[in-house]
C-alpha cells in the first residue's frame, strides 16, 4: 500500500482564505492575520514549553491551526494516493446503545457514563431522564441500564453507532503484551531507521512511538496506524521520507515525529475526554462546517472522529473514516478487529470502581503549600485531574528541595525517567492496568528507580523544576485507572489523607476540604495554602 502525506490544512477560516483554487496556475494564500496561541501559562504549577514559529521554504507552505495546541505556520503537502484493500469490512460494535421511538430515545448506558454527561449529549435537563432504577447524580452509572430520554436533536451526523472501542484509544488493558518497538522493527519501514533527539537523548522512531504512547496514555496501535495512514512510514519507505519534518503533516512550528505524535495524542484526548464529561457534543470540521454527534456514540469513537474532523474537510472526513480505503480498514488490516480485543477487556470502568486509600504525597508533620488547584493531568485535552504541592523550606525558587515527595500508596515503580515517576498500585508491572499514580518534576538526584517496590510514605524523589518549565519547586500529582486519566471531581473524586480536592471554573484554582477545614490553592504559597499532614 503506497501512502503519501495527506493534504492537511488545519486552519480556522477567519485566519486565511485561498484566493484561487488548487487547480489555478497561480496558487497562493492570502494570510489575513496570524497569531500564536500558547498552550499553558502556569502561575505556580507546571509550565509547559511554548512553541515558536519556524521558517519553511516558500515552495512548501500552508497555514495550520491545531485546536489551540500549537502555534500556526504555513505548509503545503501533496494529496495522498491510497490503494484500497478490497473485501475487508469495517469492524463495528455488536450493538447500538440507542433506539429512537417517536419523540423519545431508549438509551442503554455504557462504561464511563454519568447522568450529567448523558444529559449534555441529549441536550436535556437531568430531571427529564427517566429510569426504573434510582440514578446516582454524581457517580458512574451501572452499565446496561435502560433510560428513557426525550429526543429532539436534529441534523445529527449520520454515524450513530460506536465505530471504535474506548480501550483502543488508551494505553490500557487492551495494549497487554503488544510491543510497538518489535512491531515497527518487524514491519521494517522507514520508521525503524529514523532517529530524533527527544528530551535531550537520541531516540529511534519505534522508541518515540512507545514513549509518546506511555507518557500520554495513548494506545500505541492507534499511533502506529495513524502514522502509517498519513505517511506510510511504518511499513514502507516513502520517497523523500528522510527529509520530511512533518511525517503526519500538521506542519506545526516544532518539527519532527515526536511533536507530530504529541499533537495526535492531544487531539485524541480532546475527543475522548470531552465526550466522557459531556463537554464535546459536536464536531467542527476543518475549514468550516459542523455536525451534532449522536448521543449513542462512545468516547473511543468520538476521539477518532474529532481527530479526523480537525484535519479534514467535512466532505473528505466521511471517506477517510468510512470509505473503501479508510483508516478503519487500515487499522483492521494492521492489528485485527479492535472489537474482539475490547470484548476481552471491556468494561474496564465500572460503577463500583472506587479510589484506593491515598495519602498526601509528603511526610506526616511537614508543612507544604497547595500551590496548584486542579489542572490538566498531562496534555491538552486530558481532565483537570492534577494538583501541585510545594515544600515550605525557605529554599530558593526552583532549587532541588531537600524534602521528599512520598508514595501516596504501596505500589511498584514502573517508570522513572525525564522527571516522571509512575507507581503501579496493583503491582503487575503494567502501567496500563489498575490504578497508577503519576509524580512529575522529580529531580534526577536520588529519584527512585523503576522496579522498586514502595510502601506508603516511602521516598519517591525530590521536588524540583525539572521536566518542563516551572516557576517554582513542586510536585505535580495525578491519577490514572486502566490507562484513563481521571479528573479530581465526580465520579471518582480525588481524596488525599481525607482531604477532598475541589476545583473551580479556573485552572489551578481550587480547595482542599476536610470537615470544616479548607485550604485554598495559592500560586505563591501564601497564607491560606499551607497544609500539614497530621495523620
Amino acid at each position: 500500500m503506497e501512502h503519501k502525506h495527506k493534504n492537511i490544512r488545519l486552519n480556522i477560516m477567519k485566519f486565511f482564505k485561498p484566493i484561487e483554487s488548487d487547480h489555478s496556475p497561480k496558487k497562493y494564500l492570502r494570510v489575513l492575520f496570524m497569531f500564536s496561541i500558547i498552550f499553558m501559562v502556569i502561575l505556580s504549577g507546571c509550565h509547559f514549553p511554548g512553541y515558536t514559529p519556524s521558517l519553511l521554504p516558500k515552495s512548501n507552505r500552508r497555514k495550520t491551526e491545531i485546536a489551540a495546541i500549537l502555534n500556526p505556520t504555513l505548509m503545503i503537502s501533496p494529496t495522498p494516493t491510497i490503494t484500497p484493500t478490497p473485501n475487508l469490512p469495517i469492524p463495528e460494535a455488536t450493538s447500538a446503545p440507542i433506539e429512537i421511538i417517536d419523540d423519545d430515545a431508549n438509551y442503554t448506558t455504557q462504561q464511563g457514563d454519568t447522568l450529567s454527561a448523558i444529559a449534555s449529549r441529549f441536550a436535556v435537563p437531568v430531571e427529564l431522564i427517566e429510569s426504573n432504577t434510582p440514578l446516582n447524580p454524581q457517580g458512574l452509572l451501572p452499565i446496561g441500564l435502560r433510560l428513557r430520554i426525550p429526543f429532539e436533536l436534529e441534523d445529527l451526523l449520520q454515524y450513530q453507532t460506536p465505530i471504535f472501542p474506548d480501550c483502543e484509544v488508551l494505553y490500557g488493558p487492551s495494549v497487554d503484551d503488544f510491543d510497538p518497538v518489535d512491531y515497527a522493527e518487524e514491519a521494517n519501514g522507514f520508521l525503524s531507521t529514523y532517529t530524533e533527539q527527544v528530551k535531550g537523548e537520541a531516540m529511534r522512531g519505534p522508541e518515540i512511538v512507545e514513549y509518546v504512547a506511555i507518557t500520554t496514555s495513548t494506545n500505541p496501535r492507534l499511533l502506529l496506524a495513524f502514522l502509517e495512514y498519513q505517511s506510510g512510514w511504518v511499513r514502507g519507505h516513502p520517497e523523500g521520507a528522510e527529509k520530511d519534518r512533518f511525517p503526519i503533516g500538521y506542519g506545526a512550528s516544532d518539527t519532527g515525529l515526536y511533536n507530530e505524535l504529541m499533537i495526535t495524542a492531544k487531539l485524541l484526548a480532546q475527543g475522548f475526554y470531552g465526550w466522557r464529561d459531556g463537554s464535546l457534543t459536536s464536531l467542527s470540521f476543518y475549514r468550516g462546517g459542523s455536525g451534532r454527534l449522536s448521543p449513542g456514540l462512545n468516547a473511543g469513537s468520538t476521539a477518532l472522529m474529532h481527530l479526523f474532523a480537525t484535519i479534514y474537510l467535512q466532505e473528505a472526513w466521511d471517506e477517510q473514516l468510512f470509505g473503501s480505503s479508510s483508516f478503519l480498514i487500515l487499522y483492521q488490516e494492521m492489528f485485527g478487529d479492535p472489537w474482539s480485543r475490547a470484548s476481552v477487556v471491556e468494561p474496564y470502568l465500572l460503577h463500583t470502581t472506587q479510589q484506593p486509600n491515598l495519602a498526601l504525597p509528603f511526610s506526616v508533620g511537614e508543612r507544604w503549600s497547595f500551590t496548584g488547584g486542579p489542572h490538566i493531568t498531562w496534555q491538552t485535552g486530558t481532565p483537570w485531574g492534577a494538583v501541585d504541592f510545594a515544600p515550605i523550606t525557605g529554599e530558593p525558587a526552583c532549587a532541588v528541595s531537600t524534602r521528599w515527595a512520598t508514595s501516596a500508596a504501596p505500589g511498584l515503580v514502573v517508570r522513572s525517567d525525564h522527571s516522571v515517576v509512575a507507581i503501579d498500585l496493583d503491582g503487575d508491572g503494567d502501567e496500563g492496568t489498575g490504578w497508577v499514580l503519576i509524580y512529575q518534576h522529580m529531580a534526577e538526584k536520588d529519584r527512585v528507580e523503576a522496579g522498586e517496590w514502595l510502601d506508603q510514605d516511602d521516598p519517591v524523589g525530590h521536588p524540583s523544576c525539572e521536566g518542563g518549565q516551572a516557576t517554582g519547586t513542586h510536585v505535580h500529582f495525578a491519577r490514572k485507572f486502566n490507562g484513563e486519566w481521571l479528573g479530581v471531581g465526580d465520579p471518582l473524586p480525588l481524596i488525599l489523607s481525607g482531604w477532598q480536592v475541589f476545583g473551580s471554573e479556573t485552572r489551578y484554582v481550587g480547595t482542599l476540604e476536610k470537615g470544616d477545614q479548607i485550604v485554598s490553592s495559592r500560586p505563591d504559597g501564601s497564607s491560606g495554602s499551607t497544609i500539614i499532614r497530621d495523620e
